[in-house]
């Protein structure tokens, strides 16, 4: 199966070499055209290469459930974060949508260029305070616009099993906005680990929450709903990655000999 996983891998290198520069590098020609259209055709292309190189040549596949529970208007979505992943494959799962990352991604030649032709929200992390005044400025101002917008509140990829201080970045937009807070689990990371070039086949099964209200509360209230339900869902359905956590750690834990 390693052998098999490699060999996927090796391909996938080769094809996404030669898809994805062409792919972000034509998307800076977009400029031109409405915000609206320059993110339809790049759905277009998620759905229709990305997506399918992702199933066919890596063998990996996704499950959505939960899909009920999305909001008829504009909300924050705060997710886990483990992999590359979700961050291509969540323009299938959820209605246009403006991810929220770092600033320094869009000086990359070609990914950069077409990154800066969709709707996104780019923050410099080392303004401090100020960067959160940049998640909600421009937060809602494409909220205002019809878009979605996508957070991953632990600020990095995590392995599975794991967990960081989630920040209250999204949270604040959200209370500042007043729309709804939908949190998302996933197990993205088991099958394609942080900075792993080699990754597994299987099945990703993403799980969105209960829309969690906002209205007239703080965002560490927020924040702490939205935690609390991503990191219970991880244990709920993943409960082997946190197993396998539990054991070491109680190795570690055992007095020496």
């Amino acid at each position: 199966m390693w052998l098999l996983s490699l060999a996927r891998s090796v391909v996938f290198i080769v094809v996404m070499t030669l898809w994805f520069p062409a792919f972000t590098g034509s998307m800076a020609f977009t400029r031109w055209f409405p915000l609206k259209r320059r993110y339809a055709i790049a759905c277009w292309c998620n759905l229709h290469v990305t997506l399918p190189i992702f199933r066919y040549v890596l063998g990996i596949r996704y499950r959505v459930i939960g899909l009920e529970n999305l909001p008829d208007t504009p909300s924050i979505v705060m997710s886990k974060h483990q992999s590359a992943w979700e961050t291509m494959t969540f323009f299938a799962i959820f209605p246009p949508a403006a991810y929220v990352l770092k600033r320094e991604l869009m000086r990359i030649p070609l990914f950069g260029w077409g990154l800066a032709q969709m709707p996104v929200v780019s923050i410099d992390r080392s303004a401090g305070k100020d960067a959160l005044r940049q998640v909600v400025e421009q937060g809602m101002e494409l909220l205002n616009k019809g878009f979605w917008v996508i957070i991953f509140p632990e600020g990095t990829r995590t392995m599975p099993g794991s967990q960081v201080r989630y920040k209250i970045g999204g949270a604040t937009l959200a209370a500042a906005a007043g729309v709804p807070v939908v949190p998302v689990a996933h197990n993205a990371g088991e099958f394609w680990r942080r900075n792993a070039f080699v990754k597994r086949a299987g099945e990703v099964v993403v799980s969105i929450g209960p829309a969690i209200a906002t209205a007239g509360r703080t965002p560490e209230d927020i924040n702490d709903d939205a935690k609390a339900w991503v990191e219970g869902e991880m244990h709920r359905l993943f409960p082997h990655h946190y197993a396998r956590q539990s054991s070491m750690c109680e190795r570690a834990a055992l007095p020496a000999d």
